[in-house]
């Protein structure tokens, strides 16, 4: 792989030139979680520097929760961390299989249109923004585990236009393929209302778990998603240790 270096700003620091260069392809998505970034010597072809710099900026990177460096084996883009095991982001499906239960999908509705009031207000957008929204249903045995609601930001991630949502799920998709910088979760009940519990197939007033979360990158915001469990087959577990 050729990596081709981008004009930077004149008189700018080489090692800034760098830095941005490769955070911009990780932020943007271009070089998604697990990528091997070019090997030093690589990196020291392509800009013209010293391994000096070279290592100075993967360092940086590497500090930064960007990349995470193995010994011999070169430097990967990383997966995003949040702090508490509550507020990891899951993939819905492997959290079905993890169950040892059979996994289903169906995509309710998907339109992309220019974000209303509601939109910017719940997705942190303004202007004349274009969102997509999606409503899905997750299956486990043939039976519903979850609605998701979603809005995601055209702007931020425009390669989601391009994505057949009918067979992958945005869940899915989103957590391996677009990075993030912050998340925020919040964890409600609620009691189903008509649509929840035609979609659900459970009864109108049933408990039910939300969890809602935004998420963004370097301050851009990505998606906003509200996903809706039948009350009764969904549970929260973390394991913590002391902390000082």
């Amino acid at each position: 792989m050729r990596l081709e270096p981008k004009p930077g700003v004149q008189g700018a620091a080489l090692y800034q030139r760098i830095r941005n260069d490769l955070e911009g392809r990780i932020m943007s998505g271009a070089w998604p979680p697990g990528h091997r970034v070019p090997f030093e010597h690589e990196l020291m072809a392509t800009y013209s520097c010293s391994r000096m710099t070279v290592n100075k900026v993967l360092s940086a990177l590497a500090d930064a929760g960007l990349l995470v460096r193995r010994r011999r084996a070169g430097s990967f883009v990383s997966r995003p961390r949040v702090q508490s095991a509550i507020l990891q982001i899951p993939d819905l499906k492997a959290e079905v299989e993890k169950r040892g239960e059979r996994y289903g999908y169906r995509l309710l509705e998907l339109r992309k249109r220019p974000a209303s009031v509601h939109d910017k207000a719940r997705l942190g957008v303004g202007g004349r923004a274009t969102i997509l929204a999606l409503r899905c249903r997750h299956e486990a045995e043939g039976q519903p585990f979850a609605i998701e609601d979603r809005l995601i930001n055209a702007q931020a991630v425009p390669e989601a236009l391009k994505q057949d949502f009918s067979i992958t799920p945005p869940n899915t998709w989103l957590v391996g393929h677009v990075p993030w910088t912050e998340a925020e979760h919040r964890i409600t009940a609620c009691n189903a209302d008509k649509a929840v519990a035609a979609d659900l197939g459970i009864e109108q007033g049933a408990a039910c778990l939300v969890l809602e979360r935004r998420t963004w990158r370097n301050g851009e915001p990505i998606t906003a998603v509200r996903i809706t469990h039948p009350g009764q087959l969904y549970d929260l577990i973390a394991r913590f240790t002391p902390t000082g």
